[in-house]
């Protein structure tokens, strides 16, 4: 039976590409889909997320601090393979439980970007699970009905994750150094742009210029824009991996980052999705 609470969530984040509002609004939130441990029929739940690189994202099974762990947890414990949901992607991941030194590092970055998580440690006698989530290799299915909408929606995609970042940093203030998980947010995310701008460069770009010589113009201006947005993306990464990283240095490359990278979406997708969709 869908749980009460979850399932308008789950409507609402399919509809919306992953965007919710109320409790998880502003929240970084995936579905996942475990196979029952008893039952074998598929279950979704609505959870938050922290990425970590390589195509990794971690979920804590903290059920608020329950005296035992979710559901969610002992279905992947029995079927380690899951679905996940980002609100554009729709991909298959292993699941792999935290041990030891790992699990406490893991933690500590949770708890460091949000104290909620220790105040739900601090109410249970159980160690709560932290669980990485391990995309398995091949192409994601991207949630669009047409490719102008595909770009869209990734394109979205990126300026949600740049706001969160620009928002945990400001609220982090600038006393000290930046955070360990918001390093890792950042370095996420310049990868994620990595990716993409890559793959328009050596698949969606080319067809174009063969099939619509006359988008010559626009290919060439949106290539140009990769380069300089690489070099943004060198410099952020490299603010972003110093030793003592200065959150005020680090959100003015972010917000240089998302100025730029804003103008250079807007132009693609006057330039390419009303064509991608006709």
């Amino acid at each position: 039976m869908p749980n009460d609470f979850n399932q308008p969530v789950i409507e609402e984040f399919r509809a919306n590409h992953g965007r919710v509002g109320g409790w998880f609004e502003g929240a970084r939130l995936v579905l996942l889909t475990t196979t029952g441990a008893r039952s074998g029929r598929p279950h979704t739940t609505p959870v938050g997320y922290y990425p970590d690189g390589d195509g990794r994202i971690l979920i804590i099974a903290s059920a608020a601090g329950a005296p035992k762990h979710p559901a969610w947890y002992h279905n992947l414990l029995a079927h380690p393979r899951v679905t996940v949901e980002s609100g554009v992607f729709t991909y298959e991941a292993d699941a792999t439980v935290l041990e030891g030194e790992e699990r406490d590092r893991a933690f500590a970055r949770a708890v460091e970007a949000d104290s909620g998580w220790a105040d739900y440690q601090a109410k249970t006698s159980r160690v709560i699970p932290v669980v990485a989530l391990d995309e398995v290799p091949g192409p994601p299915h991207v949630n669009a009905k047409s490719m102008g909408e595909a770009i869209k929606v990734v394109h979205d995609m990126f300026r949600r994750e740049l706001g969160l970042i620009r928002k945990e940093i400001a609220e982090s203030g600038t006393a000290t150094g930046l955070g360990t998980q918001l390093r890792v947010n950042c370095l996420a995310v310049c990868q994620g742009l990595h990716n993409h701008h890559t793959g328009e460069d050596t698949m969606l770009f080319p067809m174009l210029a063969d099939r619509h010589p006359e988008l010559a113009p626009v290919v060439d201006r949106l290539q140009r824009e990769h380069v300089r947005i690489a070099a943004l993306l060198a410099e952020l990464k490299e603010v972003v991996s110093g030793d003592t990283a200065d959150p005020g240095h680090v959100l003015r490359e972010v917000e240089r980052l998302t100025d730029e990278l804003e103008a250079h979406l807007v132009y693609e997708e006057e330039q390419l999705v009303p064509l991608l969709d006709a």
